[in-house]
């Protein structure tokens, strides 16, 4: 009975290996198609996170206006407001 039981688990044993040497022979060889993959996988998010925008720069990208004023807000002491970002 015990023979069996460690039959059962040799064979397992080899399987497993098998498997991870067959899984590393396949990367190996297919490295450059997945390497690519992945380097088009990430293109492509990058790209689909800058959707919104149009590109970089251009006329997508905010320009301000003129009713910012362009001094930090002040008591009526002349010193900075607490708080403030300035």
């Amino acid at each position: 009975m015990c023979q069996k039981i460690v039959n059962v688990i040799a064979l397992s044993s080899g399987l497993v290996s098998a498997a991870v040497v067959a899984s590393g022979v396949y990367v190996y060889v297919n490295r450059d198609a997945i390497v690519d993959n992945i380097k088009s996988q990430a293109i492509e998010a990058v790209a689909g996170s800058l959707g919104d925008f149009g590109g970089l720069g251009g006329d997508s990208l905010p320009i301000g206006n003129d009713s910012v004023p362009s001094t930090p807000p002040s008591s009526s002491l002349g010193l900075p407001v607490p708080g403030s970002a300035f």
